[in-house]
Formats: structure tokens, C-alpha cells, sequence
């Protein structure tokens, strides 16, 4: 069929055209909806039926829904991805973020490869496809505020509809299926204790001296954690715990009354959040047994789970076949997890690279499209076309 709808590099340069960023800043975070629907309209147009679900209190973000054939007929195959993207340096780019640009065979723009390229890659694919083609529905899922929290995916999930029975996610994986990811938390680690004139110690108690004995703890735990549980066939085979910000003091004349660690925490698939969380926080607090200093904790980020599809599930094999390549493990997160929950089997599948994601200049290159465009047609040919 024909679909009445732009090609690939207008439905493309469309969606990059059409900000949604998501940052936990208010200035600067947006909302989706205005995307969401520039590509429901296309949906629309090819005959899938389109939902708008609002995520949270705020009306201008959303998870789209589009769904081609009978919903009721089960199984069947979601496309899925989401439509935010990260902020943007303002002095890192040769071009506009928002406005498509192609040189050097590759298409630059804000989104290119996380992930507004597979989307409408995905929307290019289904106009060859009428309703009464399927056997099965297809589905493509774009969901919101992925890369501030996983709200859409999370809220997906809390209302317990599954659209389909297998999920592809469309992030960039070089065209190579994955099937397991780490899980990732983010803690505050916050020490306190009491200001004084620092030419006597006597007359405080120094917060950064107390988070020396706590940074010192959590660097043991760090070292323990990666020899506990080892991880083949992830790049990094063990869990990580990176001290990523650390702040306190504001005077060299005053005692300390706060100092501050933020840490990342990823884990292979075994390892739970909570638990994880609370050996933390304990790890920390017992540093401090001895000391003045008192302790407070905060969730930075709740957490994503880690992620592992069976190796014998059937879209697992089915994505293997379509690219020649083993199912692999990455050290990043994505919303695998959460549709994995709801009953989907999901493989993690896209045609742009990691390293492009959240850089000035993102791209994706030309020589990915078609190859996905041949792997998108072989999974609905697999999962909605046949009995």
C-alpha cells in the first residue's frame, strides 16, 4: 500500500523539527505531545488507531499507541521508542539541532539516532501494510520522558495493558540485537555536621571530614560489588558505582557544616534496586558510627531494572536470524525492562550508534536505513503476518 504520508527524510526531518526535550530543569523540560501527534496524524492517515495516553498531571505528555489490525487478535508486534530527547550545548553543533541536515551521508539533527530516526523509520515501514493484511496486530509505541525518569514506560507499565506480546525498542544498538542491560539507581549521599571558625577544629564538626570516612566506605563497597557477581558478555563484566559529583564547604576559613556525594550505581541482571539500595545506604551510615557527623539520603533516580530476555524467546531468535548477529549485553539502560514486565518479550534493536547518543552533532547514517528498513519488514512479516 502506499500510504498517504511523507518519505523517510521529511517524516524524519518532521519529528527532529518538533522539540520535546526532557530534563529534570523546568526551564528547559518540554513535553511531547505535539510530536506525538505529528506522528499519530501519519499513523492515522495509514489506518492505525491511535491513543494519546497522558502521562502524569501534565497534559503535554504522552504515550502514543497506534495500533494496525485487530487489537483483540493478541499477540502481535509492538515498534517502540520514545519521542523525548536530551538538551543540547548550544555552542556544539555545525547546524541547527532542530532542522534536518544531510552531509556526508549521514543525517545530523537533535534525535537523529536517540531515537526519532527509528520512529519514523517505523512509520516509513508500516505504509506498506493494510489492516487486512494482518494476522496479528502491529503496533508502534512512542512513549514519553524516557531520558528524564522512564515516566512513560513506568506508567505503561502501572496500568497493566500490554499492546502486544513482542517488542522491539528501537535504540542505538549498530544494528545489533540485545537482549540484556543493566539496571541503574543514582543516590545523594549527604553528611552533615556543625559550622565553627576553622582555626579551631574544636569548635565544629568538619561534614567533609566525616564524608572522607563515607567516600572511603562506598569506594570498599564499589570494589566488593564488582567481584560479587560476575557478568560475562557485558563490556563491563561486573557492576559499577561511579562517584560522580562531590561538593560541601563554602568558606576554607569555616568548618563544614554539609558536604554532599552523588553516585551511579549499575548492575547486571541478579541484582534488585531496593536491596542494592538499602546495602548502600548502609554501607555509608555505618562509616559513621564514630562520628559526630550525622547522614541523610535522597533517590536521585528511583532506578531502572536490568533486563534479560531469554535467550530462546522467540523475538530474540527471530532478531538474531534477521541481522546474522548474537544477541549481546550492554552497560546502559532502556524501557526493556518495563515492557518485559507487562509480558512483552523485547529485544533491543536500532540502527544508530551509542557513542552518537546525547553529543553535539548527533547522526545517523544513511547506510543503517535500508539495512533496518529489510529487518522491520521481516519481524511484521514474522509476528503479524503469518498464523
Amino acid at each position: 500500500m502506499a500510504g498517504r504520508i511523507p518519505d523517510f527524510p521529511e517524516l524524519l526531518a518532521a519529528l527532529v523539527g518538533t522539540p520535546s526535550i526532557s530534563c529534570a530543569d523546568p526551564a528547559i523540560d518540554m513535553g511531547n505531545r505535539a510530536a506525538a501527534e505529528c506522528l499519530g496524524g501519519w499513523l492515522e492517515d495509514l489506518g492505525f488507531d491511535c491513543r494519546c495516553l497522558p502521562v502524569g498531571p501534565r497534559d503535554d505528555k504522552v504515550n502514543l499507541i497506534a495500533t494496525l489490525g485487530d487489537a483483540e487478535a493478541g499477540d502481535g508486534l509492538a515498534l517502540a521508542g520514545h519521542l523525548d530527547t536530551v538538551p543540547y550545548d548550544d555552542n556544539g553543533w555545525d547546524s541547527d539541532p532542530f532542522t534536518l541536515t544531510r552531509r556526508d551521508s549521514r543525517y545530523y539533527g537533535l534525535g537523529t539516532t536517540d531515537m526519532k530516526g527509528f520512529l519514523a523509520l517505523a512509520a516509513d515501514v508500516a505504509r506498506d501494510y493494510r489492516a487486512t493484511d494482518l494476522t496479528r496486530p502491529l503496533v508502534i509505541l512512542a512513549s514519553a520522558d524516557e531520558e528524564c525518569g522512564m515516566d512513560g514506560a513506568r506508567a505503561l507499565r502501572d496500568a497493566g495493558h500490554r499492546p502486544a506480546r513482542h517488542a522491539v525498542i528501537g535504540e542505538p544498538t549498530g544494528l545489533v540485537p540485545i537482549r540484556r542491560h543493566k539496571g541503574i539507581l543514582m543516590e545523594a549521599i549527604r553528611v552533615t555536621g556543625h559550622a565553627g571558625h576553622s582555626s579551631n577544629p574544636a569548635f565544629g564538626v568538619n561534614a567533609i571530614d566525616g564524608m572522607r570516612q563515607v567516600l572511603n566506605a562506598v569506594c570498599r563497597f564499589r570494589d566488593e560489588l564488582a567481584t560479587r557477581a560476575p557478568a560475562p558478555g557485558f563490556p563491563v563484566d561486573h557492576a559499577t558505582l561511579n562517584t560522580g559529583v562531590i561538593h560541601g564547604g563554602d568558606s576554607p576559613n569555616r568548618i563544614p557544616a554539609r558536604c554532599e556525594l552523588q553516585v551511579d550505581l549499575r548492575f547486571p541482571p541478579g541484582f534488585d534496586i531496593a536491596p542494592l539500595r538499602d546495602e548502600l545506604r548502609a554501607v555509608a551510615h555505618e562509616a559513621l558510627a564514630e562520628s559526630d557527623c550525622g547522614i541523610e539520603f535522597e533517590e536521585l533516580f528511583t532506578g531502572t531494572p536490568a533486563m534479560e530476555t531469554a535467550a530462546d524467546a522467540e523475538i530474540v531468535r527471530a532478531a538474531e536470524q534477521l541481522t546474522g548477529r548474537t544477541a549481546a549485553a550492554v552497560d546502559f539502560g532502556t524501557e526493556g525492562s518495563f515492557y518485559n514486565a507487562l509480558g512483552m518479550d523485547t529485544v533491543i534493536l536500532g540502527p544508530g550508534d551509542i557513542d552518537q547518543a546525547h553529543q553535539p552533532n548527533e547522526f545517523l547514517g544513511m547506510d543503517r536505513i535500508d539495512p533496518m528498513r529489510d529487518i522491520l519488514h521481516g519481524l511484521i512479516g514474522r509476528f503479524c503476518l503469518r498464523p
